[in-house]
């Protein structure tokens, strides 16, 4: 048997980044930018506040405080990666990739570590690339999508790769981490039942915290196997749909997955199973100048998985709007765009949306995607209309933003300035002391050459 819990650890205790590191780290920082924007367009959102609320209540005396990244507030390391992570992942706008949603889960836990241990910028990006590369590997393994037997894969290949991270930042021996990750498969769970609730964030949240106790509790001694990961009844064989998980191969550090994989940043705020589709609604849309009234039926093409994730066929709230491939074809044609503004209960539940709800069907399209088994190898929209013309959107593989058609530079800084304007907007009197956007997103640009992350958010 492959000793792929030893090999990880071996490798998180002396990383090689290889001659590509540069880029590596780019890639790192620009998840980190995102994360940190969409986290503070998401400050407000009730299950931020919940998560902030429960932090609270289970602070103890003489813990390191790190920083909460909206209000000056401060909690221990563990509670601050809590509820940074839930914000993050609280609008469901932060990247993806891995099926999952990495920069929700490594930002929050390795920036409360840096900041407890006054890291640099560089070692922060490091870990997260650190993180990244387990993460992948594991993911790797797996020929079938995790959504279709429930697992919420930000949620449980995000525990271990946070561990990852942390103990990285830590510089624990391999002896350590070996057990640091092992009980962090035990700590993993999340399930896709809860898409469309607060939970799903909760998932974010809760995997970089737990990311704490197994680094803490390695470090105190704590017992585990020595084979977690790729033991017949350990956590690959435990998540695996169907059995094809290979646990045999050896792993061997090379060129860091994150350079094969890479992000795939969002353009809208809503899960991503549906941004191909809301792509091809807009392109049809904005071509033929279509009326929302006069369309008589959509089709849509998508993946089994995908179809499971966006489970809400008629939603009630933008919660469930999020996860709802009708949702997302009536916004796209109502108001030719799918953004913050339209993520409201009011409009999710107007009555011209839900008449368009009623003429979306969806049909699976079984060939899934050798990059990502969570998406069908690509999505079909055809639009009828009720004059009898019907539009076509072909095949589509990839959504805009997408690692292999990336935002350009002026769109992110657009989706940057975006959030930081609702961090703003809700920030009242309190505005003043908010570093703008340009400020900002300067520093985070520059974070490899930060010599201490407390400096970060003026801290």
């Amino acid at each position: 048997m492959n000793a792929l819990t030893q090999a990880l650890a071996t490798y998180i205790a002396q990383p090689d980044l290889g001659t590509r590191e540069s880029e590596a780290i780019a890639i790192a920082r620009q998840g980190m930018t995102d994360t940190i924007a969409v986290a503070l367009a998401g400050h407000q959102e009730p299950v931020t506040r919940i998560a902030m609320e429960y932090a609270r209540s289970t602070l103890q005396s003489g813990t390191q405080s790190a920083p909460l990244w909206f209000g000056g507030a401060t909690l221990p390391s563990p509670q601050a990666a809590f509820v940074n992570g839930v914000a993050g992942h609280a609008l469901d706008y932060d990247d993806v990739a891995l099926s999952g949603h990495p920069s929700t889960v490594l930002t929050p836990a390795i920036l409360a570590e840096a900041h407890a241990r006054g890291a640099s910028g560089a070692e922060c990006l490091r870990a997260y690339v650190v993180g990244y590369e387990v993460w992948a590997e594991l993911a790797s393994r797996e020929s079938d999508p995790y959504h279709i037997k429930g697992w919420h894969p930000t949620a449980v290949f995000g525990t271990v790769a946070a561990t990852a991270a942390l103990a990285y930042l830590r510089k624990l021996p391999a002896s350590d981490i070996v057990r640091a990750l092992a009980i962090s498969a035990s700590l993993a769970s999340g399930l896709v039942a809860n898409f469309g609730t607060m939970t799903k964030p909760l998932h974010a949240g809760r995997a970089g915290a737990l990311a704490f106790e197994a680094v803490t509790l390695a470090g105190l001694g704590l017992s585990a196997a020595n084979d977690a990961l790729e033991h017949h009844a350990g956590f690959l064989a435990a998540l695996s749909p169907h059995g094809h998980v290979d646990r045999e191969r050896p792993y061997r550090p090379g060129v860091p997955h994150i350079l094969a994989t890479r992000l795939s940043i969002k353009k809208y705020p809503v899960c991503y199973s549906g941004h191909r589709v809301i792509d091809a609604v807009l392109d049809i849309a904005n071509a033929e100048n279509l009326d929302a009234a006069k369309v008589a039926h959509i089709t849509l093409g998508i993946g089994p998985a995908q179809a499971s994730m966006l489970r809400n066929a008629a939603p009630v709230t933008a919660l469930e709007a999020k996860f709802s491939a009708q949702f997302a074809v009536a916004a796209a044609l109502m108001r030719r765009k799918v953004g913050l503004a339209e993520l409201n209960d009011e409009f999710v539940n107007e009555s011209a949306m839900h008449e368009l709800y009623r003429k979306v069907a969806v049909e699976i399209v079984e060939t899934p995607d050798p990059e990502d088994a969570a998406f069908a190898l690509y999505d079909t929209v055809t639009i009828e209309m009720q004059d009898g013309r019907i539009f076509r959107s072909g095949e589509i593989r990839y959504a805009r933003g997408h690692a292999h058609l990336p935002l350009n530079e002026a769109d992110l800084r657009t989706k940057f300035d975006d959030c930081l304007a609702v961090w703003r907007a809700q920030a009242g009197t309190n505005a003043a002391a908010i570093p703008s956007a340009g400020t900002l997103y300067d520093r985070l640009t520059s974070l490899a050459q930060i010599d201490n992350i407390r400096t970060l958010f003026g801290n």
